[in-house]
């Protein structure tokens, strides 16, 4: 018989609907029955696309005895991290503070009936194994220490409550902090000791993307700082490895060795936006052709396999398929040459490493690059061109011989927050490539955020099969506001500008702390929790106090708004120290705080939109990452007044920094000279 769990909106909720184990999902009637039992809880906290939360789930919540024992002696609550992100960031920390070290998924937590976690840990086996406790002995020996050690837990509890609240970040002592650039070369230095020259990445093994600090990297770059070589390097050997899906595009999540060969195979939407965004602009900074080829293979994905009809963007695939990992993407070297042709193989061998032994569990190969095409080329005595197009061919052919196997799972949820990261990712590779296909793409998630997610003046987190719910967080408005600047300079749509507008008031009215400055994650009428945080340091996604900056830096530059500014400027207040001590862990507040010594430049177009073209060419022949351009065509309606440039037969350019504007240009030329003596300040 099903459990509570079979009505959630969430698919690892859903998935966990027929097990024996009596879940709850977090809510009130969990919560009373903890405090009236005086039972304690069990919080199992996962996702969809999680491996070892499928493995514990076969090993323990699927079986009769591990779930009698569980209902017996606790209140067991199910969560899934992505729609409840407050509880996971909360329970993450609880874990680091009770253990010492770093958590992950399933992360599994015994609470008091008040909420706070005493124990716990990450993924238990059934029984014991690798030096791990065994499951099932656990859960007994951990409810005897509840009810026989209270007074040593209450002690516990109240240090671990009161070291959360020391977390939480406080207004500095004394005068205001000069907010110097002190952290940003900082953080250039320490990403600089952290790079691999040889494999690219930041640190060994496991490899993650780090999207945002590369960032920061490639706008370091532009700044005249000698940091191009970390980010393409590791653009280039991510693209080149086995993160990168070979066949049908799109990143993983990261890679468990230092040469980006295995990753771990789930596919998350929060990973790809980003480093959509990424390629573009290193396309756009270097020309190099393999981050074109990423990008329209990564966007190619996206609008394939993790777009709705409706146009919202699903969350992730799973890493499983048929119970094994990585089982839909491996091949054996018999079944590749079965499907190509023999020139196809003699391209396909030795590129992606066929040749070699394999690199999967001893008996299957993970396509990645090998030996590079050009090197296949000269082996074969054959053109680049001929190499590449019977290597289109073949990726062709095994795409489809691929489609024909058992697909991973998709959760088919979708977040306004990891949403609004694909937005700016198809957004922004959409405007350096130009491909109108890839911006309609990005405004069709926007449009069922707005008419699906956004209600009565508040944006709701999550929406599966027909049910929009849970009250949204700080992520989903300054994530969702960031994207729609850069989708307007994509193209202009005012109801875009409208949108923006609004999201950035609800998210000084819901969510700053308009005394100490800065945001908090959740808003303020959330259901209250035992931490209250505020974000300021970069994880997975970025910060939400980081991306609410910036947003409301560059709003309120657009339209001359001081609200915005002033916000934006006390948030880098209050995280000042924050920067001064860990700066590379914070580079979205990095890009804030330097926007905030150099205002950004603002290039507004007016005229006909045929007449466009040419200036919007102008626009892209450089990376500048300083540069917010909106083409705003004749008959655009009403304006905000820092936009209201009058109708024209031709087009004319306005440009200001700050407050400081400049007569308007009428030549598209003259543009890019001023953009180029701009860039240089």
């Amino acid at each position: 018989m099903p459990n509570r769990l079979a009505g959630e909106t969430s698919p690892y909720l859903q998935q966990h609907a027929d097990n024996p184990v009596d879940w709850y999902p977090w809510g009130e009637e969990a919560l009373a029955r903890a405090r009236t039992e005086d039972k304690p809880i069990l919080l199992s906290i996962g996702y969809s696309a999680c491996h070892w939360c499928h493995v514990m789930a076969h090993e323990s919540f699927e079986d009769a005895e591990v779930a009698a024992l569980m209902n017996r002696l606790y209140v067991n609550i199910k969560v899934d991290r992505e729609e409840r992100p407050d509880l996971d960031q909360i329970y993450q920390s609880a874990h680091y503070l009770l253990a010492r070290r770093s958590g992950g998924w399933p992360l599994t937590l015994f609470l008091t009936p008040d909420q706070v976690a005493f124990a716990g840990g990450t993924y238990f086996p059934k029984e014991p194994r690798h030096g791990m406790p065994g499951f099932r002995d656990l859960l007994a020996r951990i409810e005897t220490v509840f009810r026989t050690h209270r007074a040593e837990i209450a002690q516990q509890n109240a240090s671990l409550v009161q070291a959360l609240a020391s977390a939480v970040p406080q207004p500095a002592a004394g005068a205001k902090a000069a907010l110097d650039a002190g952290p940003i070369e900082a953080a250039v230095g320490e990403l600089s000791r952290l790079f691999d020259p040889r494999d690219g990445g930041l640190g060994q093994a496991p490899k993650f993307p780090h999207p945002y600090e590369l960032d920061f990297l490639l706008r370091r770059h532009a700044a005249g700082n000698d940091t191009l070589e970390m980010v393409t390097t590791t653009l280039t050997q991510m693209a080149q490895g086995g993160i990168f899906d070979q066949i049908g595009g799109g990143f993983c999540r990261y890679s468990v060795d230092a040469q980006w060969t295995i990753p771990h195979f789930e596919k998350m939407l929060y990973d790809n936006g980003p480093l959509l965004a990424l390629y573009a602009d290193a396309w756009r900074a270097t020309g190099e052709p393999l981050f074109a080829r990423v990008a329209e293979q990564t966007a190619g994905w996206v609008m394939r396999e993790m777009q709705s009809p409706a146009g919202g963007y699903f969350s992730s695939l799973d890493a499983d398929s048929e119970h094994e990992e990585g089982k839909y993407y491996v091949w054996t070297a018999a079944e590749v040459r079965a499907c190509l042709s023999d020139a196809q193989w003699s391209v396909v061998e030795p590129h992606y490493g066929l040749d070699r032994p394999p690199n999967f569990e001893h008996r299957h190969w993970h396509l990645r690059v090998s030996k590079p095409l050009a090197y296949v080329a000269q082996q074969t005595r054959r053109t680049l061109d001929e190499c590449q197009a019977l290597l289109d061919a073949a990726r062709a052919k095994l795409f489809a011989r691929r489609e024909e196997r058992v697909r991973p799972g998709r959760d088919e949820k979708i977040l306004t927050s990891w949403n609004a990261l694909m937005v700016r990712g198809m957004a922004r590779a959409g405007l350096e490539f130009g491909r109108a296909d890839w911006i309609a793409s990005a405004q069709g998630s926007v449009d069922f955020i707005r008419t699906t997610l956004w209600r009565d003046g508040r944006l709701h987190a999550t929406h599966r099969d027909g049910k929009t719910h849970l009250n949204a967080y700080l992520d989903d408005y300054a994530f969702l506001l960031d994207a729609l600047i850069l989708l307007m300079q994509a193209q202009f749509r005012g109801e875009d500008l409208d949108f923006a507008q609004a999201l950035a008031d609800a998210m000084l009215e819901r969510f700053e702390d308009t005394d100490a400055g800065g945001f908090f994650f959740t808003s303020h009428d959330h259901e209250q929790l035992i931490q209250r945080t505020k974000p300021g340091h970069d994880n997975a996604t970025p910060a939400g106090n980081g991306v609410a900056a910036v947003g409301l830096q560059r709003l309120g530059h657009l339209l001359g708004e001081t609200r915005y500014l002033d916000s934006a400027a006390r948030t880098l207040q209050l995280l000042w120290p924050q920067l001064q001590a860990h700066p590379s862990a914070a580079a979205t507040m990095l890009v804030a705080l330097e926007e905030y010594r150099g205002s950004p430049t603002s290039v507004v177009l007016r005229g006909p939109a045929g007449a466009m073209s040419p200036w919007q060419a102008s626009l892209r022949r450089r990376y500048w990452p300083h540069v917010i351009a909106l083409s705003i065509p004749n008959g655009a309606g009403t304006l905000p007044r820092t936009l209201s440039h009058p109708d024209s037969e031709q087009v004319n350019a306005w440009i200001c920094r700050g407050v400081n504007c400049l007569p308007p240009l009428d030549d598209p030329a003259r543009l890019h000279q001023m953009l180029e003596r701009d860039a240089t300040r």
